[in-house]
């Protein structure tokens, strides 16, 4: 039987069934009134509530205080106790009534706190959620030199408060639902009803869904079930555990997604340019701005494509290089016994498994195992004479250029990519490179995040959105939202004067 029945007796003894008896599980009957006329039941599983709470104002209240008070609840007729215990026993804010077991366990599993009465068939749901947190801590992935320090937690509540905190517009819509058959998990979506565009939201929360599944402990479980490409490197839905870095998002007219559990809150649509861009942009002056956008373009193409350069000039096209430093690369290449492209790859993955080593090393040690085995690891290749030293230069700006990029998603995308790229170099040389490069442009433009082109807005090309894409102009002359984003409020609203003070 699914429906909670009057007999509260039976009640308590299908719930404790049903929990395995288990020790965190509370269930406790007791009776409240003058003489003891009302029979009650209360169950909330320990370590999930705030258990202060609930000894002062419903233990207290229904055990001590009603019987301490004048009102005799036996001169009431017994349809009316419910009624009265709800609105006028309790003085507490959120109640809820449910009628069946399944939301009974579900809010009880969850950190409420649930009310049965006996000789009615239906509970009341108290909002008594508290839980040991991480607290408000700085992010550790999106480090900036100036900016707001604070970072997501695991808990949900406190994550859609810190990007209620920026945003105090009551168009900013909050609507939450539970996925996964198992863990019941709690996701919410936040957009700005007056700015995102309607279809975006709609296909989104149908792709949500469509979801079903036994655990959802991460967002990475929501990205991967709801993204557009499912066999691309291209990452097309955005992750960040930066809460102006969503508010900024949401006010452009994306859609934001938080999960219970992690600090990582996803953003759709996510095109190409903004994972080059940062957060700190916005916080700097236009010119340092537009440089260091210029420094992560560069860097992209450095960390993409060094090494397959390397590898298709010293194989395939000698005649490229000056005199000096052709006879130079053949003289630190003369000991080595392996061709340019095994050469490659041996540094390249070497420096990975380093990388790897590294994250999951302890932190106190961690980056010094990482840095002192590339050192050794590196000095000790060379004098072997297993790699060149322009080897191990080139290995080492490649991964220094890989870390320049905000977001950790699209770097990995180019790691990936860059071992194909040396492949690529080592089979056709730089015809090889050329041809690659133009099947990952046709690639990234038949990508889509939700309906709107990956490449926009450079293909295609729109002019008013140059103004913050590589170049990021100065705000007062950004007056206009991403176009393709946001198609119902395109304007900013209280934007500067045109003309900046003298």
């Amino acid at each position: 039987m699914n429906l909670i029945t009057s007999d509260l007796y039976y009640n308590i003894d299908h719930i404790t069934k049903t929990l395995g008896n288990s020790s965190d599980i509370v269930i406790r009957d007791f009776q409240a009134g003058k003489n003891g006329d009302i029979k009650l039941g209360i169950i909330y599983t320990d370590g999930l509530i705030d258990s202060s709470f609930v000894q002062d104002f419903i233990l207290d209240t229904l055990m001590v205080k009603i019987r301490n008070s004048e009102v005799d609840l036996k001169d009431l007729n017994l349809p009316n106790w419910f009624e009265i215990i709800k609105s006028f026993s309790l003085p507490v804010g959120g109640i809820e009534e449910i009628t069946d077991f399944r939301k009974l366990f579900l809010h009880v599993l969850s950190g409420d706190t649930v009310l049965l009465v006996k000789g009615f068939s239906k509970g009341m749901v108290i909002g008594s959620r508290d839980w040991v947190d991480r607290g408000v801590e700085e992010p550790s992935s999106q480090t900036v030199v100036r900016g707001p320090k604070d970072g997501f937690t695991e808990t949900l509540r406190t994550n859609t408060a810190l990007v209620r905190r920026r945003i105090k517009d009551p168009n900013l819509w909050l609507e939450t639902k539970q996925i996964g058959e198992k863990t019941q998990t709690d996701i919410a979506i936040m957009y700005l009803k007056d700015v995102a565009n309607d279809k975006t939201v709609t296909e989104l929360k149908s792709r949500i869904n469509r979801i079903k599944i036994d655990a959802i402990l991460e967002s990475g479980y929501i990205e991967e079930l709801i993204q557009d490409e499912v066999y691309s490197p291209f990452p097309t839905v955005y992750n960040t555990e930066r809460p102006d870095a969503v508010a900024a998002a949401i006010l452009e007219g994306r859609i934001a997604i938080l999960v219970d559990g992690t600090p990582f809150v996803l953003i759709v649509p996510a095109l190409l340019v903004h994972f080059f861009q940062s957060s700190e942009d916005y916080y700097q002056r236009a010119d340092i701005a537009t440089l260091i956008r210029i420094l992560r373009y560069i860097s992209f193409f450095l960390a993409l494509l060094t090494p397959s350069l390397y590898v298709a000039i010293s194989t395939f096209h000698q005649e490229m290089l000056p005199t000096p430093l052709l006879i130079s690369l053949a003289s630190q290449r003369e000991g080595v016994p392996f061709p340019a492209i095994v050469e490659a790859l041996m540094m390249e993955l070497m420096f990975e498994i380093l990388r790897e080593a590294g994250v999951r090393m302890p932190r106190a040690i961690g980056s010094s195992i990482s840095i002192v085995g590339a050192l050794v690891i590196g000095q000790a290749a060379v004098e072997a004479g297993f790699v060149s030293a322009t080897m191990v230069i080139i290995v080492s700006l490649t991964a220094i250029c890989s870390f320049v990029f905000p977001s950790n998603s699209i770097a990995m995308a180019f790691r990936m990519l860059r071992f194909l790229f040396m492949i690529l170099a080592a089979t056709f040389g730089l015809y090889g490179i050329i041809l690659g490069l133009i099947v990952m442009v046709l690639h990234l433009n038949s990508l889509r995040s939700f309906g709107i082109p990956y490449l926009s807005p450079n293909a295609p090309f729109i002019l008013q959105d140059q103004k913050d894409n590589i170049l990021r102009m100065p705000l007062w002359s950004l007056s206009k939202r991403p176009r393709l984003i946001s198609q119902k409020d395109t304007d900013r609203e209280g934007r500067i004067s045109p003309k900046p003070p003298r």
